[in-house]
């Protein structure tokens, strides 16, 4: 007797389909990253070309190379930045530079850290009234202030000094730095101050061993600020430095450029070398900088 087995036919299983992608709350849309990135990356063309265009001149071994760009690539040569090194005064103002960005940068930052951390701290009369008025000093142009502060100084014997043109780089960096400082030491909690007064420390010890490392991210951002504004600024170095040799760099540039003749390929040279010391101070500080310019908009 045999016996025939039925054979089902098996069917076949249907294909799995790919799991359509789900975009999350609040993730952009792929069109928008794409707008953003496209957005992101003309911005960065836009902040390098400038700086590429120098140092392109900076190659050219003719005074006339930037109006013919294009010619520079078969002739590119150092010799712009040999003659700057050699047969100018650069080093004279990079000392000249230094000596003054520095100074402003440690007074300047000495000066407004004390000045927000007591209005943060302390409640004393004319408090705001002090805040506004430093405030209220930033409001004057450089014009107006040269000619009482070239007075001022000419009074204390400090004009062609570094002395004076530090402080005079103080009188308008201090008050920024200060407002900066004082929205930056709000943010640092109260209790941190009382815990220091417990452990026998007084208002100045508290500020300097405790409040300081805390706030190091705001002083990174105002000793930025105080050595860009001192480093670059033009009016009050060439109005108050009289002596060549106390020329800062801003200045100096200018010697490049006179009424009949103007060498743009060794100021071009000039200006890539006078940005190798911002670059680098920008380099010590910048793990700082993004925290710092965020932490004091906030309280809390």
């Amino acid at each position: 007797m045999t016996t025939h087995t039925l054979e089902t036919p098996v069917e076949a299983a249907p294909a799995r389909t790919a799991p359509k992608a789900v975009r999350r709350r609040g993730e952009p849309r792929p069109l928008f990253r794409v707008f953003t990135h496209a957005v992101l990356i003309v911005a960065s063309l836009v902040a390098v070309a400038p700086v590429a265009w120098i140092f392109l001149l900076s190659l050219g071994p003719d005074k006339d190379d930037y109006l013919r760009p294009g010619g520079i690539f078969g002739k590119a040569t150092l010799d712009n930045y040999v003659q700057v090194l050699t047969e100018t005064n650069f080093f004279h103002w990079m000392q000249s530079s230094l000596i003054v960005s520095l100074g402003t940068t440690v007074f300047g930052v000495l000066i407004a850290a004390t000045t927000g951390y007591a209005v943060s701290r302390m409640r004393f009369p004319g408090q705001k009234k002090l805040m506004w008025v430093l405030l209220c000093t930033q409001m004057f142009p450089i014009a107006v202030l040269i000619v009482p502060m070239y007075q001022i100084l000419t009074s204390l014997g400090l004009l062609d000094s570094y002395g004076g043109l530090i402080l005079v780089y103080c009188s308008t960096a201090v008050p920024y730095s200060a407002w900066l400082l004082k929205g930056y030491f709000d943010t640092i909690p109260f209790e941190i101050d009382e815990a220091g007064r417990v452990d026998g420390l007084s208002p100045f010890g508290t500020f300097v061993r405790l409040i300081l490392p805390l706030a190091r991210p705001g002083l990174a951002v105002a000793a930025f600020y105080n050595f860009i504004t001192a480093f670059g600024e033009v009016a009050f170095a060439s109005t108050f430095m009289l002596d060549d040799t106390k020329y800062t760099f801003a200045v100096g540039l200018q010697s490049f450029v006179s009424e009949h003749d103007a060498q743009r390929h060794l100021m071009a040279a000039t200006a890539v070398l006078v940005a190798i010391p911002v670059s680098a101070f920008f380099y010590l500080v910048q793990k700082n900088l993004v925290a710092g310019l965020t932490a004091g908009g906030t309280k809390g």
